[in-house]
């Protein structure tokens, strides 16, 4: 078991002699804090920090990280505040330790939403400092390592968690040593014999592969000394839960997953990998459409290196990985090795891949902002650990990268939230395409934006990103409150009218009294619950009229100078056309609130309407405005002749009224009769009769009604 010793010892190889006084310093403020604590599997509890310090040693972190380490339990197991961390060591390693410790006393209903609780607040902590992320990354290795000791049901859940969470995010910030092992340690608890099965056919098969692994390891040098190129090669071995993912979703045996041999190149320079690439060209045949170039184009986690795969000699297939030592390093330890905490010289990888990550974390923060709640939020950030990317460029060549299986609108809310907000249309490669078409590497995607434009609730149906998704539900919860209080604060006018008032003239007390008993904070809250028709605005009118009327009972008298409601036509998310009736402009029109849908717009000769249209609690009459230019769907059923041709003569005389057929129909054969639905975009009733005009001069129509 480590002691603090044996890590002072360790970090000497690159911190001073005062920072490593403040480390142990720590160490010892933490020992005392968890004085007469134990671990479950019976250890003082201090061996867990003392272990995660020494998993951050071993990435070479700064002091502050160290020091975050030791104490990142103190806040959560004890009773020491942020304030004590803060006076003791500092406001910087107060924050990392304040951002990796759990919410207590939360107050949630399931323990997933307490995980989410957790995860959203430790993302608030990243954007203030990216180690917050790499110390709780530490804490779940550790606390993998020694899972054993915790009963079977929690190994399985805290393995799912892992697996959902904290190795993509590893995966994601390039930490792939952290991602390996937190993968083949969850996988291990969470599918025991699973992993054994297939730890058992890596040994076995491991001997087998040995003599071919040495035999290529000496080619592939051989050719580099030949050619006068440095580079280290060495056989790479594929872990456990890889190996189990690859049969599960490529559908493999694991014999024809072993049967490819993997091999990195390490060199010096950029220049060198090229030239090594060529090398292993002239030496094995590449397989045509498996090169990837990561260091021109790198990874969205920073990963640089170039891919190539080979036909080896007996019927093998090499896969080759060629990259520099600091590539590598990068490519190992991620946001980890960046030198911003570090005391040696900048590496142009580490930076890079810093601030990948940095712009990375800062998608989650907006992603938060924008979420209705926690489990949203984890829901947004699932489905941004994407494993594989495609990179796609901008008109003006920017590459950007998204998750495989991205459209253009993820494009377009990855390049800025207002284009996304206000796209219409895309071309793809200089062509119109679909919104929903899937993206592909080396694409050129322009995005069609127009003012007015606003998102679609279609497009939650086919975006992958998180943020597009996030985006989306956002703006439409903004636009449903702000139609929903327009709305409410309409109708509650159209009530009071009745009793010669307004909202304007509303009686602060009896308004107050109302907020309280209802349990809202302001007037926009009992608008936006009246627009959506959770309260009925006769009721709240009712409460809150004017003390002329004193009899709790006398009936609305409708005022015989109000008019109806006005409505424009296209008035959003809270007012709806009933798909019964169908009206349109000039249609004489009722209004029904109908409970978490708004307003629904009826024909006053509508049969669903029934016995509510005389009802003035129940119904609101309403009018079209006079400035409605927008298209409505109306069915026609007409009875013709069935003769050859019909469907095109129906057609041209629809068209010649400047109208667009929807949707066509042709019912069951009577005889020489037949049936046809026209579902047709008009714009009042005026476009309808102008229709229904050229429809009665064709011989073949007898009958047209309108349902």
């Amino acid at each position: 078991m480590p002691n603090i010793d044996d890590l002072s010892q360790r970090l000497t190889d690159y911190l001073d002699t005062d920072q490593i006084k403040q480390v142990r310093r720590a160490y010892f403020y933490a020992e005392q804090a968890h004085d007469g604590q134990r671990r479950k599997s019976g250890e003082p509890y201090v061996t867990h920090p003392l272990a995660v310090a020494s998993i951050l040693a071993g990435m070479h972190m700064d002091h502050q990280s160290l020091m975050s380490a030791m104490l990142h339990d103190v806040i959560e197991d004890t009773e020491i505040s942020y304030e004590g961390i803060s006076e003791q060591f500092g406001g910087a390693v107060a924050d990392i330790v304040d951002g990796v410790s759990k919410l207590t006393h939360l107050e949630v209903e399931t323990r997933a939403e307490a995980q989410a609780e957790n995860f959203q607040k430790m993302v608030l902590a990243m954007a203030e400092d990216i180690r917050v992320i790499i110390v709780k990354l530490a804490d779940r290795l550790h606390n993998m390592r020694t899972l054993g000791a915790m009963p079977p049901v929690k190994q399985r859940r805290i393995a799912r968690e892992t697996l959902d969470i904290y190795s993509p995010v590893a995966a994601r910030l390039g930490m792939r040593d952290v991602q390996v092992e937190l993968e083949d340690l969850a996988f291990q608890a969470y599918h025991p014999m699973r992993s054994r099965h297939i730890r058992r056919a890596v040994v076995k098969a491991r001997g087998q592969r040995k003599d071919i692994i040495s035999q290529v390891e000496k080619a592939i040098q051989a050719r580099l000394q030949l050619e006068g190129l440095k580079g280290t090669v060495s056989g790479r071995e594929k872990h456990l839960y890889s190996i189990y993912r690859k049969m599960k979703t490529q559908r493999k045996t694991f014999v024809d997953i072993m049967d490819v041999f993997a091999f990195r190149i390490v060199t010096d320079t950029v220049d060198d990998c090229y030239r090594i690439l060529g090398a292993v060209h002239n030496l094995y045949k590449p397989v045509p459409g498996r090169f990837k170039d990561y260091i021109a184009i790198p990874k969205a986690n920073g990963y640089q290196s170039l891919h190539t795969d080979l036909f080896g000699a007996r019927d093998i297939t090499i896969e080759v990985q060629i990259r520099t030592r600091e590539m590598d390093a990068v490519a190992s330890q991620g946001i980890a090795e960046h030198s911003h905490y570090k005391m040696y010289g900048d590496s142009a990888s580490a930076v890079g891949s810093y601030n990948r990550a940095r712009k990375w974390v800062q998608g989650l923060l907006e992603m938060q902002q924008r979420a209705g709640d926690s489990m949203e939020f984890i829901d947004h950030v699932k489905k941004d650990l994407f494993p594989d990317e495609v990179y796609v460029f901008t008109p003006k060549g920017r590459i950007l990268e998204l998750p495989r299986g991205a459209t253009p609108v993820d494009f377009a809310y990855a390049v800025h939230t207002d284009i996304g907000n206000s796209c219409v249309s895309c071309r793809i490669n200089r062509r119109l395409a679909p919104l929903s078409q899937t993206l592909e590497s080396g694409q050129t995607v322009e995005i069609v934006t127009t003012p007015r434009a606003q998102p679609n609730m279609a497009w939650l149906n086919f975006v992958v990103t998180g943020k597009a998704r996030a985006s989306i539900r956002h703006f439409l919860k903004n636009q449903q409150r702000h139609e929903s209080v327009e709305l409410g604060r309409r109708l509650l006018n159209q009530f009071l009218s009745n009793y010669g008032s307004n909202v304007d003239k509303i009686d602060p007390q009896k308004l107050d009294e109302l907020l309280r008993e209802a349990q809202l904070n302001s007037l926009q809250d009992l608008f936006e619950e009246i627009g959506m028709g959770h309260r009925m605005a006769y009721v709240v009118a009712r409460r809150l009229r004017p003390d002329v009327q004193s009899d709790e009972n006398a009936e609305i008298q409708p005022d015989p100078k109000s008019r109806p409601i006005a409505i424009k036509g296209a008035e959003g998310m809270v007012l709806q056309y009933a798909k019964c009736c169908q009206p349109i402009p000039g249609d004489n029109i009722v209004g029904h609130i109908s409970t978490g849908k708004g307003l629904v717009v009826h024909r006053t000769d509508c049969g669903n309407i029934g016995a509510l249209r005389d009802d003035p609690e129940k119904c609101i009459y309403l009018e079209w405005s006079q400035t409605t230019n927008e298209e409505y769907a109306v069915t026609l059923v007409l009875e013709v002749e069935s003769q050859r041709g019909i469907i095109a003569n129906l057609a041209s005389a629809v068209s010649a009224a400047d109208a667009n057929i929807l949707k066509i129909d042709s019912g069951e054969k009577e005889g020489q009769m037949c049936s046809v639905q026209l579902v047709l975009a008009v714009t009042n009733r005026v476009h309808l009769a102008r229709i229904i005009r050229n429809l009665r001069r064709l011989r073949s129509v007898f009958r047209i009604t309108r349902p």
